[in-house]
């Protein structure tokens, strides 16, 4: 699984396990600080929350067109800085007031145009790394790696939005409210991370770090980009285009995590768990279930007697880690509805070599198939997701609010919720890491920066539709899941009807 990638992709995915474990802290509790410390409602907290989305992952267009002109390398380290401006004052605990709202507005401003001088570049470079002959059948598990190491900076960041508000809470007496903004002072040390990472490894992916102008290229014997017709540029360009369409309602369905199935955490979810269902919980405990897995195919798929036993370490030490903080299990714990935002990112870290094995399995035996049926497939699997919240949500009450404050309506299991992010893991490990590897071997050389930068378009897109299931928040909770569910059926059969004109570019 990790053998044969280039060098330069742990450290390009380290250098993004850091800027995303700042901003999934900050993202976790976001439409909470919004309720918290402006009194918004649902309905506007919904609109700043998808429009803040949309910005985050449009403006890497105008990002990628920049760095097809400079460098790639040079927007990534610009937009670092930026993010850390944006994060700075979105740290600054100025109430409530209006140079409050002002202050938040222009921090998410920054968030968003760092980001987009930062993600969208940063993949094409990892890209870049595959144009190599010896990696290039490499490239969708090398993406799919990619993807699992910066979701570990996702997967602690809810623990640690959750913590650094109580910690600041019990140690020095802020409210609730004001407690946020320590939770957002993670994100910039985050960032500090991100940048050592990624100047200490430069040397590891120096091969794809552009510093000078295009006309200088073949003296520099730095490689030129391959030459296409019209005609196979414009073909490859309206695959992406609509690839790029369906994935804009992907991501309206999948964004809910920060939405309205948080709302589903806070007024609907039970507040306290025991037994073996609490260790989940933990994120420790997490990280002992995915240590497991990695032994598990360690084990299995070692060819030496060495390997083999450190499979088997890697087995039964986490075992025992586990039995012995079972033991330790108070009664029960109580559950804060950030720290279902954990759950997606686990299962990402957890399951890619699963996803990666399959596929190997499958291309071995001529079987795999391609990228656009990958996402299709991972279309119907979101539908699935959201099939099963509708399951789960017959017979609940609308939600109602007691002198502006929502009710807590129901205890339903936190099963529910964990198996939906499960599910919905499955859909994006067929979509999300693939569909980038898809955009980086399909796009015109000549316009790699700029399309990279259309699909996370598409992104920004389907982000600011996040915001419709927030306004349908207040009916029959079936209706909003139905919605969710009946959109991704319908994207899933566009892309199927077709994926001949897909695979042909693909």
């Amino acid at each position: 699984m990790f053998e044969g990638q280039p060098r330069g992709l742990w450290a390009l995915a380290l250098a993004n396990t850091g800027e995303r474990f700042g901003y999934y802290t900050m993202l976790a509790v976001f439409t909470l600080f919004l309720q918290a410390n402006f009194h918004f409602d649902e309905k506007l907290t919904s609109t700043i929350f998808s429009s803040f989305l949309m910005l985050v992952y449009f403006l890497p267009l105008f990002g990628g067109m920049l760095a097809d002109k400079f460098g790639y390398s040079k927007m990534v380290t610009i937009g670092i800085f930026v993010m850390f401006v944006g994060y700075v004052l979105l740290a600054l605990p100025l109430g409530a007031n209006t140079l409050a709202i002002i202050v938040m507005a222009a921090s998410l401003l920054f968030v968003s145009l760092g980001t987009g001088l930062f993600k969208g570049n940063l993949q094409v470079m990892v890209g870049d790394l595959y144009n190599d002959p010896r990696y290039a059948d490499k490239r969708d598990s090398g993406f799919s790696l990619f993807y699992m190491a910066i979701n570990i900076g996702a997967m602690f960041a809810p623990t640690a939005a959750i913590e650094i508000m109580k910690w600041s809470q019990e140690t020095f007496g802020v409210s609730e409210a004001d407690s946020y903004h320590y939770a957002f002072a993670v994100a910039c040390a985050s960032l500090i991370f991100s940048i050592a990472i990624y100047y200490l490894g430069m040397g590891t992916f120096r091969q794809v770090i552009t510093t000078t102008k295009k006309k200088d290229a073949a003296a520099t014997n730095e490689p030129q980009a391959e030459e296409l017709s019209p005609t196979e540029t414009r073909e490859r360009i309206t695959c992406l285009i609509l690839v790029m369409a369906v994935v804009v309602f992907f991501w309206m369905a999948f964004h809910q995590n920060g939405l309205t199935l948080t709302f589903f955490a806070r007024d609907y979810t039970a507040t306290s768990s025991s037994g073996v269902q609490a260790m989940m919980f933990d994120v420790t405990n997490l990280v002992a279930a995915i240590f497991m897995v990695f032994g598990a195919f360690a084990l299995f798929q070692s060819k030496e007697a060495k390997g083999k036993l450190s499979g088997a370490a890697l087995i039964l030490a986490p075992a025992a880690y586990l039995y012995w903080n079972y033991q330790q299990l108070p009664e029960s714990i109580s559950i804060s509805a950030p720290i279902f935002q954990q759950f997606n990112a686990c299962f990402v870290v957890m399951l890619t070599p699963v996803s990666i094995a399959l596929f190997g399995w499958l291309g071995k035996k001529g079987k795999e198939p391609k990228a656009p049926v990958k996402i299709g497939l991972g279309m119907l699997v979101a539908a699935c997701a959201y099939l099963l919240m509708i399951a789960g949500s017959i017979g609940l009450p609308v939600p109602t609010y007691t002198n502006g404050v929502n009710d807590h309506m129901a205890n339903v299991t936190p099963n529910l919720l964990v198996s939906t992010y499960l599910v919905l893991t499955f859909a994006e490990l067929l979509l999300s890491p693939i569909g980038i590897s898809f955009v980086s071997k399909v796009a015109p050389p000549k316009y790699k920066g700029m399309m990279m930068g259309a699909w996370f378009v598409s992104t920004a897109l389907g982000n600011f539709l996040v915001q419709i299931p927030g306004y349908l928040w207040g009916m029959d909770l079936t209706i909003v899941w139905g919605v969710l569910a009946a959109i991704c059926v319908v994207a899933a059969l566009f892309i199927f009807s077709i994926i001949k004109k897909l695979n042909k570019v693909s």
